[in-house]
């Protein structure tokens, strides 16, 4: 089983990256699980026909002792197993303690010994790395991390705090980096400036993703570009990130 952790400013493409990710490596037929760890809980809605899982969080509260792991689980496009934790009630608790919350109850689940995943792919929002952000990261959980980017100056920003939150906990055998993966906006400068951050912090860029409407397109369709547009441009991109994240793990998947 491969673990990963894909991280991100909100609003840079992480959640829609994550989901084709997944859906390609479904493809290859492989046993995928994503878990949502952003408090919007929308992760995996591309996976699930637009619809939105319930999430742990709101599980526990409605269902207490009585919570099942097929109650956490919902499956998506191709078999993926779907999980959001969620958040707390606005304006109470801690989204990060949330998560931790949400993770460790899959464990007491089972929920990798039951489903027996090949994959696990940690949805992490990455504005703020810290408490229960930083724990797909943690021993036991993601072996590698990986961050999603523009070159825009506050989506670099984030992913330099992402790659100092690794640094500071490497000697922990928490994960290590990845790679960077460039989801460009076309902005002045833009490789140029991805690729000066990646050799700074010394990481990859494992995979680049147009600007493209049918990312749009498809996501108004509440599905996959592997699902909506199978043919496409962009489901060739996805296919070949999704095998360069998987190589980057240790696990060989092809990109056709």
């Amino acid at each position: 089983m491969i673990q990963l952790a894909v991280y991100g400013k909100g609003g840079i493409g992480k959640s829609t990256t994550v989901c084709n990710i997944s859906a390609a490596l479904a493809e290859k037929g492989l046993t995928v699980m994503q878990i949502g760890c952003d408090p919007k809980a929308d992760s995996t809605s591309s996976l699930l026909g637009g619809r939105r899982a319930a999430t742990v969080l709101e599980l526990v509260r409605q269902k207490g002792a009585a919570l099942t792991l097929e109650d956490m689980v919902t499956l998506g496009y191709r078999g993926i197993l779907c999980v959001e934790a969620g958040g707390p009630t606005p304006g109470l608790g801690c989204a990060g303690r949330g998560i931790t919350a949400a993770l460790e109850k899959l464990r007491e689940k089972g929920a990798f010994e039951r489903y027996r995943p090949d994959a696990v792919l940690y949805d992490v929002l990455g504005d703020v790395v810290c408490g229960g952000f930083s724990v797909p990261m943690r021993g036991g959980y993601a072996d590698k991390v990986f961050m999603v980017t523009s070159g825009e100056n506050m989506a670099i920003y984030a992913a330099a705090n992402i790659a100092m939150a690794v640094e500071n906990f490497r000697d922990r055998g928490y994960a290590s980096l990845g790679g960077i993966i460039l989801n460009r906006r076309n902005v002045k400068n833009e490789e140029e400036k991805v690729r000066e951050f990646a050799g700074e912090i010394g990481a990859p860029i494992i995979g680049t993703l147009d600007r493209s409407d049918t990312v749009q397109a498809a996501e108004e369709l509440g599905k996959t570009v592997l699902e909506a547009f199978p043919d496409s441009a962009m489901a060739g991109q996805y296919r070949a990130l999704a095998a360069s994240v998987a190589a980057a793990c240790g696990l060989e998947v092809s990109a056709c």
